[in-house]
């Protein structure tokens, strides 16, 4: 937790108190559950400083994670990577970090010329970007020592420093992977979401039938987003 933590201990905090139904009694202010529709989940809201960087909060989070493998992703991006072969992937090759690589989406339509006669046009092709990091990471405890302090961003010197050590992985993602950096982006989503058709939704916890309902999409400062 950094900036906004408060809003999002609320939210857990939130949603754990009000599912299902309740009796109250208003004399003694006991609260009874009738119902638990709730995954079983142990979720830790950890304070890592307003000002830490992603890469201070990654060697802040370490000792809550003990001596093992563990998985990172920022809080404002989405996708349908399969988590089992990413780890698979990780295990495979023994290096301390991997990184999912994706293809943005296209914001523009791709233009071929033969001199100036179009001869191909393709409505914002995905195919045509290049490779980014698409932000699901597999890691090793031993990425704290490529990592200063909490003044530090992972993306910058810590990446750059384990692709020089030959200790950065990359395992290519070839299907739906959407950020949210803009309100644009938050409508993209939100309709996907709407409609029932989200490709990043992948699990089944609970239905209709049991007053579940999805929450709002939110989004918050991007470089506080580490999660």
């Amino acid at each position: 937790m950094g900036y906004k933590g408060e809003y999002i201990k609320r939210w857990f905090s939130d949603y754990v108190a009000f599912d299902g139904s309740l009796t109250v009694n208003a004399a003694s202010g006991s609260v009874k559950r009738h119902s638990n529709s709730l995954p079983n989940w142990s979720v830790d809201l950890v304070e890592t400083g307003l000002n830490t960087l992603t890469g201070g909060r990654i060697k802040r989070l370490i000792d809550w994670m003990g001596d093992e493998t563990f998985m990172l992703t920022w809080g404002d991006g989405v996708s349908d990577v399969n988590l089992d072969d990413l780890i698979a992937f990780h295990k495979s090759h023994g290096k301390l970090a991997t990184m999912t690589a994706v293809r943005p989406p296209a914001r523009y339509g791709h233009i071929e010329f033969d001199g100036h006669r179009v001869v191909d046009f393709t409505e914002k092709p995905q195919a045509s970007e290049g490779w980014i990091n698409g932000a699901f990471f597999v890691l090793e405890p031993g990425i704290k020592d490529y990592i200063d302090g909490d003044d530090v961003m992972f993306e910058h010197a810590p990446m750059q420093r384990l692709a020089a050590d030959g200790q950065l992985m990359a395992y290519r993602h070839e299907s739906f992977w959407q950020c949210m950096d803009t309100i644009r982006e938050k409508h993209l989503l939100q309709k996907l979401w709407d409609s029932g058709q989200a490709p990043w939704k992948t699990w089944e916890l609970n239905d209709e039938s049991s007053g579940y309902r999805p929450p709002r999409l939110h989004r918050f400062r991007p470089d506080s987003d580490a999660a």
